[in-house]
Order: structure tokens, then sequence, then C-alpha cells
């Protein structure tokens, strides 16, 4: 029995959750995630708990197991409390401004680059160097988190770029004749 999947998840007061035809589909007060299921895992509510049990004994229904009990406490999750992805802008001149449903970023290329931030993510731009997206969706958080890090990946060499916040870079040692 998979460690991670035979655990509960307890629904937080406030949130409801409902499965019909293989989608879990949570509510609360961040808002809304839908969460496709496998056939091999189906999932139960009983008294305010989720259980995910498993069809058969075989490789991939285990695989799953564990797999779609975190894909549904992280939906719970989303919806009661949220998910945070913090970047850092960092570099002489590189910069980042919120206008509208926009971000227009300064990164030292010719041209300024525009994102747009997608539906269920919010944006923030503190001293116009960093970044906080939050939402519902830890996989949507993530994906457009790492969408504005490779606009601009840190550079080894002088560590400018964009990165998570906390992220360490390794730093490399540039020509040695330049010294």
């Amino acid at each position: 029995m998979s460690r991670i999947g035979k655990q509960p998840i307890t629904i937080p007061k406030g949130t409801t959750v409902e499965i019909k035809d293989n989608v879990l589909v949570a509510k609360g007060p961040k808002g809304r995630v839908e969460q496709k299921l496998a056939a091999e895992c189906p999932a139960t509510i009983e008294d305010g708990v989720i259980t995910v049990a498993r069809a058969n004994d075989s490789g991939p229904s285990k695989a799953l197991h564990g797999l779609y009990r975190s894909l549904i406490n992280n939906a719970v999750v989303g919806v009661t409390e949220g998910f945070r992805k913090e970047l850092e802008i960092v570099g002489v001149g590189y910069r980042g401004e919120i206008k509208g449903k926009e971000i227009h970023f300064a990164l030292g290329y010719s041209h300024p680059i525009v994102f747009p931030i997608p539906d269920g993510v919010a944006a923030e731009i503190d001293r116009n160097n960093k970044i906080t997206l939050d939402g519902a969706d830890r996989q949507l958080v993530g994906q457009v988190a790492a969408n504005i890090r490779n606009l601009r990946p840190p550079d080894p060499y002088k560590a400018k770029g964009i990165r998570y916040s906390g992220e360490h870079i390794r730093r490399k040692e540039g020509k040695a004749g330049g010294r």
C-alpha cells in the first residue's frame, strides 16, 4: 500500500468538494479547482474525509495511487490557503511593471517583453524587482513562475536574470587572463 496514497484528506470548513464522472471539483475562499481522476484510483467522500483507493495491485495502479492522493490534496489546500511563488529580478536596469493583465519586463534585450497573466493567477510586483504569484491551482502557479523565469534565466557568471526567491546560483569564474 502506498504510504502517501492511504492517508486520508480532511476537508476544511468553508470548502466544498464534489466528485462527478471522475472529476473532482473543489470550491473554497481562494477559488475553484478541477482535477480529473484516473479510473484505477477511485476517490470517495465520507463524513468530510476524502479517501483514495486502488482498483488492483498492478504496477500502474500502484504508481497512480500516491499521485492522485497528492493531486487531490493540492486541490483542497489550494482553494483554502492558496499557493504562492516568489521571483526576484536581479540586474542593473532589469525591472517589471504590471499593466492590466500583462507584465511588461525590461530585461536587457533591445525590446520590452510583454507576458500575459493567465486567469487564476494574481501577480504583484514590489520595488520593480520582486514578483509574487498567487493562485489556487498549484500546477498553474508553478508553470507561470517557470515561464517567467525562462524569459531571462540567471547567468552563472554575473548572477543576473530572473530567479526564484531563495534560489542559489552556482557562480562560475570568468576568464583567468582577464584579472
